[in-house]
């Protein structure tokens, strides 16, 4: 008897439910929780601190005000992170999504401080506005799912870009050293680029030579590497670790009991309308990371988790929260997909938030060290972007204008943001951040190009000045037709453009590429041979009139080789009784082909069956992208202009 017939039918089911639960659900060893979780509150570290000490700067707070601001914001992150990762009923979104206070809302807090003089007045005024900006944030959460229809692949693809890229200069000032977050840093000294450089050389290092849990931990690893470096050569200090106290809590209204203004209140709930924009930037693509289809109701909950954490930051002295786009780059980069991580994480924030002892050492660690490790994360969230703009079809010149428009505009205000000081004061809220420019940008020209008055269908085939064949002719078209129009792509062979053409309505251009692929495995044994054997052999007579040997024309057939290639032809299809079949495109020397033709004739047909059909594919996709190129020449150009920005 066999291992598996001695399983036991309890086992097998017990077994079915293990494989079948999620990475993201998965509940690691304590010991990873803990890892894990640490390395996500190093990588947040910095971020979270930071609007604080820039509130308090701002508004002249003392140290002691200081401390315990930094100390709320940790304890509060803590609360809105667990809240985010493990859910209350429609509360949450379950994703490993940390909470962070949202840098959309530091020049609105410090306008709405300084409006009342500043000091805990300025405080208490934004706490004012904090409290209420949540409550209508959790209120409005279940509309604004609903208008996930405007949030395609080329809005979120373009938005989380955008992010990825916008997010860059925050590492790069960290590596410098600047002196505020819009300062260029000179001179730049030699010793900060030297710490950067050799905590990413060793996150890099580390993700190539290693696998399983170093390569997850990389990070991690940069990071207490890097900081024992440089307090081993003197530029790493914990003497205010001395200083902090050992435990420390935040209280309800420790500041006194919040103000209201109705400007202020207006002016944070517009900062929530654009949080709620990132956030959904920020789901989406947590949702490409952990391969998770995320639902209008995923984003509802995310942006109540968001309102429920701002209302508690206003009640605990602290900000508005949303996602952190930081760690999602984090997530990306370790591939470690639970959000019971992000869990462990909320619990260390919370631990730090009452132990300033603790979060001091945390606060140790060089900035260009800290920035080293963030170059590689903010990095790896404009990746995810171009992966989702991969899905977007870009035949359309409309997704063209949309990604290319908003990419510009968020960059703009990211390389020059002093552009905000041109504008009002409540403008500046959009003009200073390249995320929220190039997000709103990017909604609303989607809204315009592919939702509003007539919506252009792009062409398929023929060429401009003649008679062109769009995506709605294409669904409207007759079985005769169709087999007219794209019969070339499959050498007219009739049971694949029938079965391509049973897949209409096509959505896009994509969809349409995608029927014949999908057709070509829907095949027989006998329709296979059929489809192989309407292809002719290399070189020989019957190649001459069709454009099978055009599309070898131009790798090299009719030279010197073709009289070898075609001995290999006759005899593999002697053998085989099929042609051997070769993409063009896919050539580079027919030196090749001819020194892995010979050893192929070893294979069963069965495999070399499928090494045609593959080839088929193969021919078909390049010229589907020949027709749609000469219907589409603008929009093609211009597509191959945004593969080579962005490879």
């Amino acid at each position: 008897m066999t291992t598996l017939e001695q399983t036991s039918p309890a086992a097998s089911t017990a077994s079915a439910q293990t494989m079948r639960v999620h990475p993201v659900d998965e509940v690691l060893p304590f010991a990873k929780l803990a890892t894990y979780g640490f390395q996500h509150v190093l990588a947040f570290y910095a971020g979270a601190v930071l609007v604080p000490i820039i509130v308090a700067s701002a508004l002249k707070l003392s140290p002691e005000q200081l401390i315990h601001l930094i100390n709320a914001d940790l304890f509060t992150c803590g609360i809105a992170s667990i809240i985010q990762a493990v859910g209350i009923g429609n509360i949450g979104v379950r994703l490993p999504l940390l909470q962070g206070v949202t840098f959309t809302a530091v020049s609105p807090m410090i306008a709405i401080g300084l409006a009342v003089g500043g000091g805990t007045e300025g405080l208490l005024s934004i706490y004012g506005s904090v409290l209420v900006a949540g409550l209508f944030t959790f209120a409005v959460a279940s509309y604004f799912a609903r208008l996930t229809r405007f949030f395609p692949p080329v809005v979120t693809g373009s938005v989380i870009l955008i992010i990825g890229v916008a997010l860059l200069p925050v590492a790069a000032n960290d590596i410098v050293v600047g002196k505020g977050p819009n300062a260029m840093q000179d001179p730049v000294l030699l010793k900060n680029l030297a710490y950067a450089f050799g905590t990413l050389a060793l996150i890099v290092g580390i993700q190539r030579v290693f696998t399983g849990f170093m390569q997850t931990v990389a990070v991690l690893i940069g990071l207490v590497a890097g900081t024992l470096v440089a307090w081993a050569l003197g530029d790493a200090h914990f003497s205010e670790v001395a200083n902090a106290g050992w435990v420390g809590y935040t209280s309800p209204f420790y500041f006194g009991w919040p103000t209201f203004s109705i400007t202020a209140i207006l002016s944070m709930m517009v900062v929530m309308i654009i949080t709620m924009v990132e956030t959904t930037g920020d789901v989406f693509a947590t949702g490409e990371i952990v391969k998770k289809r995320i639902a209008p109701e995923d984003i509802g909950r995310a942006i109540r988790a968001d309102g429920l954490a701002t209302f508690i930051g206003g009640v605990l002295n602290s900000f508005p929260y949303t996602c952190f786009a930081e760690n999602v780059g984090l997530v990306r980069l370790t591939q470690v997909k639970s959000r019971w991580v992000i869990v462990a994480a909320g619990v260390i924030m919370i631990i730090l938030g009452s132990l300033p002892k603790a979060a001091a050492i945390v606060a140790g660690i060089p900035h260009p060290v800290l920035g080293g490790a963030a170059l590689a994360m903010f990095a790896a969230v404009a990746v995810v972007g171009i992966q989702t703009l991969s899905k977007v079809d870009f035949n359309n010149h409309n997704n063209i204008v949309i990604v290319s428009t908003s990419v510009g505009l968020g960059m703009l205000v990211t390389a020059q943001p002093f552009v905000a000081n041109a504008f009002p004061a409540w403008a500046q809220i959009i003009f200073g951040s390249g995320i929220t420019l190039g997000a709103i940008s990017a909604i609303a020209l989607n809204i315009i190009f592919n939702h509003v008055g007539k919506v252009h269908s792009p062409a398929v085939a023929g060429r401009p000045g003649h008679t062109l064949v769009t995506l709605s002719d294409v669904n409207r078209m007759g079985s005769a037709e169709f087999a007219r129009t794209f019969g070339g792509l499959v050498e007219n062979t009739p049971w694949v453009l029938e079965r391509a053409y049973a897949l209409r309505p096509f959505a896009d251009t994509i969809a349409l590429r995608s029927a014949f692929h999908d057709a070509l495995l829907t095949g027989s044994a006998e329709e296979q041979l059929q489809l192989l054997n309407s292809f002719a052999d290399l070189g020989s007579e019957s190649d001459a009139g069709n454009a099978y040997l055009l599309d070898h024309a131009d790798a090299g057939i009719d030279n010197e080789d073709l009289a070898e290639v075609n001995r290999l032809a006759v005899a593999y299809r002697k053998h085989f009784g099929f042609p051997l079949i070769i993409c063009a495109h896919e050539v580079e020397r027919y030196e090749r082909v001819l020194a892995t033709g010979w050893s192929r004739m070893a294979n069963s047909p069965t495999v070399e069956r499928s090494a045609g059909l593959i080839e088929i594919a193969k021919i078909a996709n390049h010229r589907f992208d020949k027709l749609v190129a000469n219907a589409n020449p603008i929009a093609s150009s211009h597509l191959v202009q945004l593969q080579e920005r962005f490879a």
